[in-house]
């Protein structure tokens, strides 16, 4: 049997084991440590901004995010409706009720016509848009970006995977009021766990490090309000910071990768990449092809599988699942022809060539049940 070639892994191959060495020698594992200012110093540069604050995961990134901007319980928040579903949650635990938006045939990410719409008849109070770099590429920020501050409302960018990612050359994560990354386990930067809100409003950051550790005031234990225990430790920030190292090299791995795979489906009526947009350069996080229909997309993962290499299908819509089914929405229906037919490839920095020369020979090979 063939080794198995695995989807998205870790690339541990700098400093991690070093730092982590270091951590335990100087006693510093915990949600202090001088590894956890460094990588905060180190991504609010990447992103081009003043301030950035770091936290267990994406997740509670996004919450803190939407907590430093001002959503209450009852507000509304704008969601793409193709996304994670940490991006909805992430509304639901800060209080505020999803409504999803349509996203764009072109770019796969917020559609600018369908928040228009939103904002010019809204269901209730919107104190929040959240944009999603979908797969490491670039939304279309700069139209989003003008209608909310005609309305006066925060752009949030969940740039989950997009570390490394520019839109008209600008870094992403400094282009919204505030942005998020994620360093968990599958992203090309990993933390194994961590988050990042990043910011040039310096109030805004004293107030996210204040509540992201209890809001606690001082050294007695008196608080400022209800805050949470979402601080990254020195462990996972001596992680990251190796992988921040090494941040360029992984990034350019990822692009000469997907690369490959575009040239390999280049003239392909059954499978297409996701589109490349001429206003951004993508980080290629998870490169993803879209299937005729989710019968196809399921039947491409199995057949991968058959050859030991791990495929898997991509996001599914979060209107039509039953824990959302009251939120409000306004969709065109592009985000439903994506659902389950997008399929993910494995395209970890490491992924030699002998190893990507074999995930697209097998691709050649299919379809052989869906109609080839």
């Amino acid at each position: 049997m063939s080794e198995r070639i695995p989807l998205a892994i870790p690339d541990l191959r700098g400093n991690e084991s070093a730092y982590l060495a270091r951590c335990v020698q100087d006693n510093w594992v915990s949600s202090a440590g001088p590894f956890v200012t460094e990588c905060e110093k180190q991504i609010a540069a990447l992103a081009g901004r003043a301030y950035a604050v770091a936290s267990v995961n994406g997740t509670t990134a996004l919450q803190l995010a939407m907590t430093a901007a001002g959503v209450k319980p009852g507000d509304h928040v704008v969601v793409p409706d193709w996304t994670f579903a940490a991006t909805a949650n992430a509304a639901h635990h800060a209080g505020a009720i999803p409504i999803f938006a349509d996203v764009t045939e072109e770019s796969w990410s917020l559609d600018p016509a369908v928040l228009e719409a939103i904002l010019r008849d809204p269901p209730g109070r919107i104190t929040a848009v959240l944009v999603v770099h979908v797969l490491g590429h670039p939304a279309d920020v700069d139209p989003l970006l003008s209608l909310c501050r005609t309305a006066g409302i925060p752009l949030i960018e969940d740039a989950a995977g997009a570390i490394g990612a520019r839109y008209k050359g600008r870094p992403v994560g400094g282009l919204g009021d505030m942005a998020i990354f994620s360093f968990n386990g599958n992203k090309t930067v990993t933390a194994g766990g961590g988050g990042m809100v990043v910011t040039d409003d310096e109030s805004q950051a004293k107030r996210l490090r204040a509540i992201s550790a209890q809001a606690r005031s001082g050294a007695e234990y008196r608080y400022d309000e209800i805050g949470f225990n979402y601080r990254m430790t020195n462990l996972n920030a001596g992680v990251l910071l190796a992988q921040i190292e090494r941040m360029e090299e992984m990034v350019a791995a990822k692009r000469r990768i997907a690369a490959t795979y575009d040239r390999a489906v280049a003239g392909r009526n059954d499978m297409q990449p996701m589109p490349r947009t001429p206003w951004g350069e993508s980080a290629c996080w998870l490169y993803s092809v879209r299937c005729r229909g989710e019968a196809e997309a399921r039947d491409l993962v199995q057949h991968m599988a058959e050859h030991d290499i791990e495929a898997r299908t991509f996001w599914r819509t979060l209107s039509d699942q039953a824990l959302y089914a009251h939120a409000p929405h306004r969709l065109t229906g592009v985000a439903a022809k994506l659902s389950g037919t997008v399929v993910s490839l494995p395209c970890s920095s490491s992924l030699t060539d002998e190893q990507q020369a074999r995930v697209i020979a097998v691709l050649a090979k299919w379809p052989r049940r869906a109609g080839g």
